[in-house]
């Protein structure tokens, strides 16, 4: 009769991750700028490790900014590895923005959206706003011999207007389809009594006459 074995069989814990490179969590590398083999998430490119690292060491120190870093090789050879090291290096709130090539080919989306979207989050444009923080904002009272109307204006509305100089009595062409502003030079040079005329055909308009084009 043959013989009955019995194997002892123990389950593994499935290790769980949120992402490829979620274990990086520095760059490995010690106080002296020197990589170590294994080290905080990072393991071998001890080269590459200690050249990142420089890098990092120079921004932290302001020596160098609106620059950008590229790194170049071979696919599967660390280089996303090294750029979230460089990222948890600098700061643990450093945004990271990890994009795959084929995310740019796609019949939905343009190449150029998606890097401007992949841009706003690694500055963080997509954030919410800081609680407490605020907006300027103000409000443009349109007049004429006709009608009066207020209207609330935006930050960009409130820039152009500054920009522009424009000041109570002033005649001005607003565009509302890109909300550029133009001031317009009253005819004779005076504001001192409004009329209700109205042209497109001459470059001055008798003020307070105001249009929208």
């Amino acid at each position: 009769m043959a013989e009955l074995k019995l194997f002892e069989t123990r389950n593994l814990t499935r290790i769980e991750r949120i992402g490829t490179h979620s274990h990086i969590r520095n760059m490995g590398l010690d106080s002296a700028l020197e990589p170590r083999f294994v080290s905080e998430g990072m393991v071998g490119q001890t080269l590459a490790c200690k050249a990142a690292g420089v890098i990092v060491q120079m921004v932290k120190d302001g020596k160098i900014a609106g620059r950008a870093v590229l790194l170049a090789g071979q696919p599967g050879t660390g280089k996303t590895a090294i750029a979230m090291g460089m990222a948890k290096s600098n700061s643990q709130e450093t945004l990271f923005v990890m994009l795959a090539g084929s995310e740019f080919f796609s019949l939905e989306m343009s190449k150029t959206e998606a890097l401007m979207q992949a841009f706003h989050k690694s500055i963080g444009i997509d954030r919410p706003t800081v609680s407490g923080a605020a907006s300027k904002t103000g409000k443009l009272t349109l007049k004429s011999t006709e009608m009066e109307t207020v209207y609330d204006l935006g930050a960009k509305m409130i820039e152009a207007l500054g920009k522009d100089k424009v000041q109570s009595g002033d005649v001005i062409g607003i565009d509302k389809a890109s909300g550029k502003i133009t001031k317009i030079p009253p005819a004779g040079g005076s504001r001192s009594r409004p009329r209700s005329t109205m042209t497109f055909s001459s470059a001055t308009l008798d003020a307070p006459t105001l249009f929208t084009s």
